[in-house]
């Protein structure tokens, strides 16, 4: 595989528990919560967790028989498997999305919650996912909305020299990117994918409304609009609901990809999994993959 853009490392940093937990976005989580029971499947047989980060809303899929939690930092995947454990329902996986180690319709599932703003190629990232999902299978997209109210008014009063309305993405700051939903929705297209429900997210995130406002008033108020606001959004945060294009079944199995050669030939060792094409080998540590750096053969590109 050729090498592939940066990513955004949240290795070693305690995310969950200052931007979550001690970052006052309890209005944030919960109207995120709200669009995914609206958006979610029922269930399946095997969802992909892209940037499962520390597991925030891993508990929020049921009805799979099987979550796969992929993350490219150690650490916040680490967490996760704190936080639940080992359950036999669960695989915790590190990894590039860029070059995910999974082989082709071995999801019927997938979600991207706050991770697409990330990438430096967004369209790359979603096809990856497109390869490896049965086509039928739902994916639930969450991105920052380039074209929200706030860059509008400021764009209008020239206080922001960037056009909202245009679709090429805003770098607001390094690895962190809004865009636009007409992009994304041509993105998921490239990537196989057709566009079925969209929701806008997040409209009332503004430090002076959660002061003046209780906090269940505020997600009631986000819930109301979520739908409508989704016709044309001009929210912070857009989730979007895409199905794999065609038809065909998820595989029985979750198989393995090598993330440097793309060979589905790994075999099990002792505490690694060994590639037959390219001889690299890759790290299972303490119910982790470790699909990120070998553990022998040559480094990636």
């Amino acid at each position: 595989m050729s090498e592939t853009p940066p990513v955004c490392d949240y290795e070693g940093s305690d995310y969950q528990a200052q931007f979550w937990g001690a970052g006052d976005r309890a209005y944030e989580d919960r109207s995120e919560a709200v669009a995914l029971r609206r958006l979610m499947p029922r269930g399946g047989v095997r969802l992909l967790e892209v940037g499962a980060g520390a597991g925030r809303n891993t508990s929020r899929y049921v009805g799979y028989k099987q979550i796969v939690l992929l993350d490219y930092s150690a650490t916040q995947i680490a967490q996760a498997h704190e936080r639940f454990g080992d359950r036999l329902d669960l695989v915790y996986v590190v990894g590039d999305a860029y070059r995910l180690p999974f082989a082709p319709s071995v999801f019927d599932g997938a979600t991207m919650i706050r991770t697409l703003h990330h990438m430096a190629d967004p369209a790359l990232a979603l096809r990856q996912i497109g390869d490896v999902m049965a086509p039928g299978g739902a994916l639930v997209l969450e991105f920052a909305n380039k074209r929200n109210a706030k860059a509008i008014l400021r764009w209008v009063s020239r206080r922001q020299a960037w056009n909202p309305f245009g679709r090429e993405p805003i770098e607001f700051a390094e690895l962190n990117f809004d865009f636009h939903p007409t992009a994304v929705g041509e993105w998921l297209a490239q990537a196989g994918f057709r566009v079925e429900r969209r929701l806008a997210v997040s409209q009332f995130r503004q430090a002076l409304l959660k002061r003046l406002f209780p906090l269940r008033l505020l997600v009631g108020l986000d819930a109301l609009v979520q739908r409508p606001g989704g016709l044309w959004p001009v929210s912070p945060s857009v989730f979007v609901q895409a199905r794999r294009s065609g038809s065909g079944s998820v595989s029985g199995a979750l198989v393995w990809r090598c993330p440097a050669c793309g060979g589905l030939d790994l075999r099990p060792g002792d505490n690694r999994l060994e590639c037959l094409s390219c001889r690299r080998a890759w790290g299972i540590e303490d119910g982790v993959y470790d699909f990120k750096t070998p553990v022998d053969g040559p480094p990636l590109a």
